[in-house]
């Protein structure tokens, strides 16, 4: 079902795209947390449901698409079916593509994602106050689970986030596909290493498989297409995302994912930082904590290369 492109933009509250595949249980979970936000209810949801990729995904696909269509407590709801497998990669490209050019701004959120209650009212909040802002390019819900003495409750980085985010039309038009920034990340050392947050975390590993055919992530290749424009990304303080999807139910989690996820913080974001740039003690902070976290070589092989990269991007 094509997304109507005659609708008026920028409204009160920006719409959600959350995509489904074939977990009916987490996906109900997350419809249900969304639920509890009270912006949710002045809020366009858009669900994409993609198809099956083999006859074996077809049961649960279909008790998805059967669940999805009791979803209430929404402003309007618009089911996007798809007739053939896109793929988590090509389903969240087109859907974040046809929301931005359409409304100017998009939240948005897989199946496996837990969000606190005020997780909308902060994401709207946010688009509002940097929307022409060009050096901010997303917004995050997440924050590792770490400690970080702020005086604000958010904070610029200079990294992406996949797991519950928000962005705008004027960022997401230099999404870069195509990795044309790759062939420089790979012959100047210092930059891969600025890639790799000062060697803190792999991340040009999973860019080497994204250019190699060995994973299809859209979220390594927009980490790429935001760096090499020098953008950030706005993180809260306290996490306001749970990913539950590590029980080796997605495409891309296991059990080890569990690591880099917090549990959800019920507070409200209500000082932002004074200044456009990055936050460089927080910084320091989840540097710190990726590189504890970081795969030794012999448990990267243990670990499917499909299997973590999605832990980050």
């Amino acid at each position: 079902m094509p997304v109507d492109t005659s609708s008026v933009r920028n409204g009160s509250s920006a719409p959600i795209a959350l995509f489904v595949y074939n977990r009916p249980w987490h996906a109900q979970r997350t419809v249900e947390a969304l639920q509890k936000n009270e912006p949710a209810k002045e809020s366009e949801f858009f669900i994409y449901s993609d198809g099956p990729k083999d006859d074996a995904a077809n049961e649960k696909v279909g008790e998805v698409r059967e669940y999805i269509k009791t979803i209430s407590g929404f402003k309007q709801i618009t089911i996007i079916e798809r007739e053939k497998n896109y793929g988590l990669a090509n389903s969240i490209i087109a859907g974040v593509t046809e929301l931005c050019e359409r409304f100017g701004r998009v939240i948005v959120l897989e199946d496996d994602l837990l969000v606190s209650p005020h997780f909308l009212e902060y994401m709207n909040e946010a688009l509002v106050r940097y929307e022409n802002e060009e050096l901010v390019v997303q917004i995050s819900g997440h924050m590792f689970p770490v400690e970080l003495e702020t005086e604000t409750d958010a904070v610029f980085l200079p990294f992406t986030t996949s797991w519950g985010w928000a962005t705008w039309e004027r960022a997401w038009e230099h999404f870069d596909p195509l990795m044309s920034g790759y062939a420089l990340l790979k012959r100047d050392r210092g930059l891969k290493h600025r890639f790799n947050l000062e060697g803190s975390y792999d991340y040009f590993y999973m860019l080497e498989a994204q250019a190699k055919g060995k994973i299809d992530s859209w979220a390594i290749r927009w980490y790429l297409s935001v760096f090499m424009r020098g953008g950030l990304t706005l993180f809260p303080k306290k996490n306001m995302v749970r990913n539950i999807g590590f029980d080796r139910s997605g495409a891309h989690c296991t059990t080890s994912g569990m690591r880099f996820t917090a549990e959800l913080s019920d507070f409200r974001i209500s000082k932002y930082p004074p200044a456009i740039e990055p936050a460089w003690q927080p910084y320091k902070i989840c540097r710190s904590f990726l590189k504890k976290m970081r795969m030794s070589p012999l448990a990267r092989i243990k670990e499917s290369i499909h299997e973590i990269s999605k832990i980050f991007v």
